[in-house]
């Protein structure tokens, strides 16, 4: 028979590992659509207990994890926590009365910033950036990478103890006196790291062309255009994503002739296309535009196109986006609104990484914005 001391050594060290257990980081499971944190049932836990804990409803446990309420927990049962819009926040907001708890990942091998950002709702890499105090090109595999905040009622939860508030709040992107391979607000520091290579910059009729080619909008045997060709743009989906200098012209009485239409009209100074977009009041697709709900936040790159300067039609590659979907993109820095033919997909392309959606140079311009990557919101 055990002695009386041997005993309670043996509650010490259960109830030692226990509070081990309980300041441990919190780890993300799943992917966007199901993100989950996994518990371990200890003494005397139910499903209220463990909903106050993690800040969300014995129900939603239930219903999450196919189990019924009059079902009673175990010790050592797992449990998976839904992240729900009322219990985590990835901009750093909650109300009075709660406190953010970090939330981690581990990185797997080859894994980088865009992937990670894609399987976690979306999170903007500039604020996995700026909560972990690195830039893309430092993580690796092992390292515990902060993509969320649990929110927690301070006066209920013993996680509350473990909150940090985000290392700064999510930072407002790109704008016309940025560079483009920057991050930041206007006057504010250099808030990203400089992509290798200059990648962050998008620019060159080559690189419209490589973005065509890779999100498959070249299409109807229209011919192909030689590597470097400024004019590259007119084989894009259904003939509509770019017309020749003479139709642009002939529609558009307003241009002065001194403009020479041999040229593209993209690579004037980006203050000249924007007088030259700011009377198109949204772009010629405003009036096909058609809502069914969906939107998305993130941010935008551009790409340089012959399109738009003069008729207003401005276009954009966006994934899981259906070709031809007409959809509306916001800058809340500038407080203006685009309409963009979605041409295709993101091409697959450092470039791309954190993107949400590139439109077409002019499309930018009429923003209020130059060629960086900057914040929209997308409707469509």
């Amino acid at each position: 028979m055990r002695s009386p001391s041997a005993v309670l050594l043996l509650i010490s060290c259960f109830f030692v590992k226990f509070a081990r257990s309980q300041s441990n980081e919190l780890l993300v499971e799943g992917q966007t659509g199901k993100l989950y944190l996994e518990h371990t049932v200890v003494a005397k836990e139910n499903w209220y207990s463990v909903g106050r804990l993690y800040n969300t409803t014995p129900k939603e446990l239930t219903t999450f994890n196919q189990l019924a309420l009059t079902q009673p927990l175990s010790i050592g049962q797992k449990l998976e926590i839904p992240l729900t819009a009322v219990n985590f926040s990835q901009t750093g907001q909650k109300v009075a009365g709660e406190t953010l708890v970090p939330v981690y990942y581990v990185i797997q091998e080859k894994e980088w910033m865009y992937r990670i950002s894609v399987n976690h709702n979306k999170v903007p890499i500039p604020s996995l950036e700026k909560w972990n105090n690195v830039n893309k090109d430092q993580i690796h595999a092992g390292l515990h990478l902060i993509v969320g905040y649990l929110k927690v009622k301070t006066a209920l939860s013993a996680l509350a103890a473990n909150g940090a508030a985000p290392a700064v709040a999510a930072a407002k992107v790109g704008t016309p006196a940025v560079a483009a391979a920057k991050v930041g607000t206007p006057g504010g520091g250099e808030t990203g790291a400089k992509a290798p290579g200059g990648a962050a910059k998008v620019g060159g009729a080559a690189d419209v062309k490589a973005s065509m080619l890779a999100a498959g909008t070249e299409q109807g045997g229209k011919g192909k255009e030689a590597a470097g060709d400024e004019q590259s743009t007119k084989n894009k989906a259904g003939d509509e994503a770019a017309s020749t200098p003479v139709k642009t012209k002939e529609s558009t009485p307003a241009v002065t002739p001194a403009v020479n239409t041999t040229k593209p009209v993209a690579q004037a100074p980006v203050a000249q296309q924007t007088a030259v977009t700011s009377s198109h009041n949204g772009g010629s697709f405003k009036g096909d535009y058609g809502e069914a709900g969906k939107s998305a936040t993130g941010l935008a790159g551009t790409f340089k196109s012959t399109s738009g300067w003069q008729d207003g039609k401005y276009y954009a590659l966006m994934n899981n986006t259906p070709v031809g979907t007409i959809v509306r993109v916001d800058d809340p820095s500038t407080g203006k609104t685009i309409y963009a033919k979605v041409l295709g997909q993101l091409p697959d392309m450092k470039e791309s990484a954190g993107l949400t959606i590139r439109i077409s140079n002019a499309a930018a311009a009429e923003l209020g914005e130059g060629e960086g990557k900057f914040n929209v919101e997308v409707k469509y």
